[in-house]
């Protein structure tokens, strides 16, 4: 599985559209991370960030906050969406997903 995040200084970037980079994150089969790599964002246009995430085989999004358009592309492109998760690091996000734990807050974007 390919998990991508949305980062800002290294940490989740609290809206989705704003990244500067996104790390993306391999785990194996018992959800254990075997990789990561850190890709600058693709410059920000409507369905740019879906298509690339896509293009990439993202299967899992964690995210803070993101517009509904966004949100159905990505669904488009087959990627699931975890939204709201509070700003941390990828491995941080990744465990608490995995664990249950990842507490969620309402997303604040509407466009």
């Amino acid at each position: 599985m390919i998990i991508a995040i949305p980062l800002e200084n290294g940490q989740l970037s609290e809206h989705f559209g704003h990244c500067s980079s996104f790390a993306l994150v391999q785990t194996d089969a018992s959800n254990a991370i075997t990789e990561r790599r850190d890709h600058e964002a693709p410059p920000h246009q409507p369905g740019a960030f879906p298509a690339w995430l896509a293009e990439q085989g993202v299967n899992l999004l964690i995210c803070g906050s993101m517009g509904p358009r966004a949100q159905t592309l990505l669904t488009e492109n087959g990627i699931e969406v975890v939204m709201g998760a509070p700003v941390d690091t990828p491995e941080n996000l990744i465990a608490a997903h995995f664990q249950g734990t990842l507490e969620k807050r309402a997303s604040t974007c509407h466009h």
